[in-house]
């Protein structure tokens, strides 16, 4: 049980979500308010949780969300939410090493006084992860609870430092407002919505944990709680110390964007080198740990879809040993190569093309993907309560459809935003990271009807998990 928590655990990064992610988020996005985003978003996958834990006790798949869409959608959706799902979490896992390779040259740099070239550690966290990702579930953790362990006891430092040395004016309630957030909301939620992924991947490993129920429902909540108290407070405590009213036109000068934003110059400045130092340590430790926790997920999803024949099966394939899904581990590790190739070709920034482009895309993919599961939870349940109240089976999952349908929308409206664009300026990214996500998922559903043709046996067993039958699996007894 431990082991499967601490993967859900993991994505509840403090430091790399404050420190990297909202640090440059106040200045693209241009918001004080997300204290209170998180804390919003945090609500609405709490309804949503009801009824994904729910569904968890009855379906138990690696490729949860996919699973989950074809059991309760039907299974072209679910083949359309299982390519989704490969996109979001490719890109979550693969813009971290933008934020590994920049934080890390920052250090070697002011440390050491090395000039190292951002893709040479992004290319040496890659290698880490590669022979990590193909060991066994158990000592994946080990090494993410210490990092995580030693995180969230500096991050607590850091804000008694934050609320200790306010800025003028004293401590500030106003990133608590409504009116923090009104100027761009759906950019906000967005950012937001990517640093609670994570969160969801209980179910991911419920094939590997022993007690799969509990398990589960304790992972999910826990890893939710974790990361609403320790995102909110830790961003309300440094915008406290930064000084609200200057937060936003602070980070946005050149300088101070090109450190990664206010949060680390604020550190020092109120705490004192030593704790600047820590954080910048334990902020690219922790997005090694949550790259590696991305790159379990990622590759038990190929994992399940190569077990149910919607890839090929070679995917299906675990490592004898450790029971690691190999083929899934090399394949998300191959396409990572390239993209990290392609990014030092062509020289484009670490931070807001591959760390905040690629992460923030990855997590409004999630986003589509936890509403489309929590529509199937509701069509699931319709057709037999299996024994689960009208809470965790209706009421909630309506409730969080409803709240995550009006965030999405807002999402998409303010997509350019998101990425950093005036209003109405033209960029093919505005429109090319969204259209990705209706391609693959049309994609999907093409080839869920053509599988349905091929051969109706694999067809048949899609999302069906463990219980899936496979030609792999089933001998022909009339050869033998």
């Amino acid at each position: 049980m431990p082991s499967v928590i601490m993967f859900a655990l993991t994505a509840a990064a403090p430091l790399m979500v404050v420190g990297a992610l909202v640090s440059s988020a106040w200045g693209w996005v241009g918001v004080t308010g997300f204290p209170l985003a998180f804390v919003i978003i945090a609500l609405v996958l709490a309804l949503f949780s009801f009824g994904y834990v729910a569904m968890s006790r009855h379906i138990t798949n690696a490729g949860a969300f996919y699973s989950y869409i074809a059991q309760g959608l039907g299974r072209p959706l679910g083949v359309g939410g299982s390519l989704v799902a490969l996109l979001a979490y490719n890109l979550l896992q693969i813009g971290l090493y933008g934020a590994f390779g920049f934080f890390g040259s920052l250090i070697l740099a002011d440390k050491a006084d090395l000039n190292v070239d951002w893709w040479i550690l992004a290319l040496a966290l890659w290698l880490f992860i590669a022979i990590l990702g193909l060991l066994r579930v158990d000592v994946n953790s080990k090494v993410l609870m210490v990092l995580l362990g030693a995180e969230l006891i500096a991050v607590t430092i850091f804000d008694f430092i934050f609320l200790s040395n306010p800025a003028e004016g004293g401590v500030s309630l106003e990133p608590w407002t409504w009116g923090s957030l009104t100027d761009a909301a759906g950019p906000a939620f967005a950012v937001c919505v990517t640093a609670f992924v994570g969160f969801e991947a209980a179910p991911v490993f419920a094939e590997e944990a022993r007690s799969k129920n509990r398990t589960v429902a304790l992972a999910t909540f826990l890893g939710l709680a974790v990361m609403v108290v320790s995102y909110a407070i830790t961003s309300w405590a440094a915008a406290v110390s930064i000084g609200v009213d200057a937060l936003v036109p602070l980070a946005q000068q050149p300088d101070i964007a090109s450190a990664g934003g206010p949060f680390f110059p604020t550190l020092a400045e109120k705490g004192g080198a030593w704790a600047a130092d820590l954080g910048l340590v334990l902020l690219t430790t922790s997005i090694a740990a949550a790259a590696l926790s991305y790159h379990n997920t990622t590759a038990r999803y190929a994992f399940a879809l190569g077990r149910e024949r919607v890839l090929p099966a070679f995917f299906g394939r675990t490592r004898a040993r450790s029971g690691a899904p190999v083929s899934g581990s090399i394949f998300q590790t191959l396409i990572a190569f390239v993209v990290l190739v392609l990014f030092a070709v062509q020289g484009w920034d670490p931070m807001l093309n591959l760390f905040f482009w690629l992460g923030t895309s990855g997590g409004v993919g999630v986003l589509f993907l936890v509403f489309a599961t929590s529509l199937s939870v509701i069509g699931f349940f319709l057709k037999d309560a299996r024994g689960e109240g009208a809470w965790s089976r209706l009421i909630a999952p309506v409730l969080a459809s409803a709240a995550l349908g009006y965030i999405i929308w807002l999402v998409v409206d303010n997509f350019g935003g998101l990425l950093g664009f005036a209003p109405g300026a033209e960029n093919a990214a505005v429109w090319a990271f969204p259209t990705a996500y209706g391609v693959v998922a049309v994609i999907g559903i093409i080839w869920a009807f053509v599988l349905r043709g091929i051969s109706r046996e694999d067809y048949d067993s899609i999302g069906l998990g463990a219980r899936a039958t496979t030609r792999a699996e089933a001998p022909d007894y009339a050869q033998l």
